[in-house]
């Protein structure tokens, strides 16, 4: 059942773009790329985000990945949802040479996103749980790494934001 604060066509706007904007990219397993943000997206409309997160988990890798910039975001949708996507991809940026660097540095960076919109950590936690589900097709190297990232830095961040069942998923995964 959807929302009845989603603005549909917003979302369809933002689904046709990213459709358009990431065709002919692929994942490593081989699926469109389009498959990734549209599971993100359904994730953030599980969680009732409304339709400006659910149009910016859309986008969310489309200003990184394609030639949407954000300024396109800012005037074919708001500045609300380029805003989102700009914060998803920030976090997303980040890289640490060792865990205990990473919690606290990738803590400061998620409190002041957070500051500006708990939505955009929210849409980040969604990205990670579905990047869980298709490590199988990265480098074992790789796939430790972002195991290990998700079950020090992202699955802790779940529980206060009410996301405990998607937690243990992430978790489970991770192992």
């Amino acid at each position: 059942r959807i929302s009845p604060r989603v603005k549909l066509a917003q979302v369809e706007r933002a689904f046709w773009l990213a459709r358009s904007a990431h065709a002919g990219q692929l994942r490593k397993s081989g699926a469109p790329y389009f498959t990734h943000v549209y599971a993100v997206a359904c994730t953030c409309a599980e969680l009732n985000l409304g339709s400006n997160a659910i149009a910016a988990a859309l986008l969310h890798d489309a200003v990184e990945d394609t030639e949407v910039t954000l300024e396109d975001l800012r005037r074919d949708f708001n500045p609300t949802v380029a805003l989102l996507v700009d914060g998803v991809s920030k976090i997303g940026a980040l890289r640490f040479e060792s865990a205990e660097k990473a919690q606290a540095e990738n803590f400061r960076k998620l409190l002041l996103h957070m500051s500006k919109d708990i939505r955009i950590l929210l849409i980040k936690l969604a990205d990670r749980l579905h990047n869980m589900s298709t490590l199988d097709f990265l480098a074992p190297e790789k796939q430790r790494r972002i195991a290990r990232e998700t079950l020090d830095i992202y699955a802790p961040l779940a529980p206060p934001l009410g996301l405990g069942r998607g937690k243990w998923r992430r978790e489970a995964l991770a192992s």
